[in-house]
């Protein structure tokens, strides 16, 4: 049996009158969705989580991992989009070198404050849940700045947008009119606090993302933040206690086969096949952020070993060591701030690195050179 999982109304936008989708609300009806056809899918990605937050115990602090995670997130997300910009300029940019795409390089560090705004909102007692004004606050910080000034950030739309196509009349598809996207995302927010369903947190999450993206209720960045909301929802759903999963990797990697997914759900009621996907990429995923940390866990053991067998090292190179993972790019007078030192000890700091072959100097001058934790950016990197 098949379903349908909205209706088309006429919204005329350009002078064009178009077929443009109004999905109904969730969760899926007529007929609902079978938690047993997802009940091993849905258990591997379970356990993957699992897994996930155990490994991460290897690492002296979870801050090094959450700082790679999160930025990984944030970049791949950003790539799906269009974005240019490499972990290495993210990295570059905090390090206050000169990176060549600063507006590639912004959209990422957007998404990052709207994330980290978001993840501070639900963890205050006093905070705002997950919601329609959540959302739009979350908008207004990913579109600040050169390119989204034009594209009403933090505010829903005002017209009818079109993905895919040259005008609306050749769009590949057609969201709701704007005078129903706030209906339907107060339909969503229902969903979301209902505690009714018997549908396990992690189908509630891919259900959501999809529901959000056929709403897109934003001008622009409606991927960035319905993916940013997946996040969200893992955290308020308890799903992972630190976000270390950067779930957008294997959205970027089967980039095609998510967007047919989601167009499937809006052509042939296809819930099945998306929730499947999704379930599929939350297990692939943390078990790539996994085999990282396993992997940036033996770097870090390996040349810390290194640093302790050294004749010539001392407290400052020790404390230097211990700042990397979050620091990877650096000069010396970013490290003297850092540790609050003379530069003469700074310099000194990362010579014992660089002699240990830890650090690599990049510039190869003798005056303003900077500096990276080359082995670790190249773990992050792959």
């Amino acid at each position: 049996m098949t379903r349908t999982t909205g209706t088309y109304v006429i919204s005329t936008t350009l002078g064009e009158s178009v077929r443009a989708f109004v999905p109904y609300p969730l969760p899926p009806a007529n007929p609902a969705l079978p938690p047993s056809v997802f009940a091993d899918h849905n258990r591997q990605a379970e356990l993957a989580l699992a897994r996930l937050s155990g490994v991460s115990g290897l690492v002296p602090s979870v801050d090094w991992l959450l700082y790679s995670a999160i930025r990984k997130e944030a970049l791949l997300t950003s790539q799906i989009e269009g974005t240019q910009a490499t972990l290495t300029d993210l990295f570059d940019q905090e390090a206050g070198f000169k990176v060549s795409n600063t507006d590639d390089v912004e959209e990422v560090t957007n998404y990052l404050r709207a994330f980290r705004w978001v993840q501070a909102q639900l963890r205050d007692p006093k905070g705002l849940p997950i919601s329609v004004r959540l959302l739009c606050d979350a908008h207004r910080r990913l579109l600040d700045g050169a390119r989204g000034a034009g594209k009403q950030p933090g505010e829903l739309r005002r017209s009818q947008n079109w993905i895919g196509g040259t005008r609306p009349g050749n769009a590949l598809f057609v969201p709701p009119p704007p005078e129903r996207v706030a209906e339907l995302l107060a339909d969503m927010e229902r969903f979301i606090h209902d505690t009714a369903t018997d549908l396990p947190a992690l189908v509630k999450v891919a259900l959501v993302h999809a529901q959000f993206e056929t709403i897109h209720p934003f001008l622009d960045g409606n991927g960035r933040i319905g993916r940013l909301l997946i996040t969200a929802l893992f955290e308020y759903w308890g799903l992972l206690s630190e976000p270390l999963l950067y779930v957008s990797a294997y959205l970027k990697q089967h980039q095609a086969e998510y967007y047919r997914r989601l167009s499937a759900i809006r052509n042939d009621g296809d819930w099945e096949s998306w929730v499947t996907f999704f379930l599929e990429g939350v297990a692939s995923a943390a078990g790539d952020a996994e085999k990282t940390i396993i992997e940036v866990a033996s770097l870090l053991a390996s040349d810390r070993k290194r640093l302790l067998q050294s004749l010539k090292a001392g407290p400052t190179s020790y404390r230097l060591f211990e700042m990397l993972p979050v620091m990877p790019r650096f000069t010396i007078e970013h490290v003297r701030q850092q540790l609050g030192t003379s530069f003469p000890t700074a310099t000194a700091a990362v010579k014992v690195l660089v002699d240990l072959g830890i650090a690599v100097e990049m510039t190869g001058q003798k005056k303003n050179r900077s500096f990276s934790y080359q082995a670790y950016v190249e773990v992050l990197s792959r």
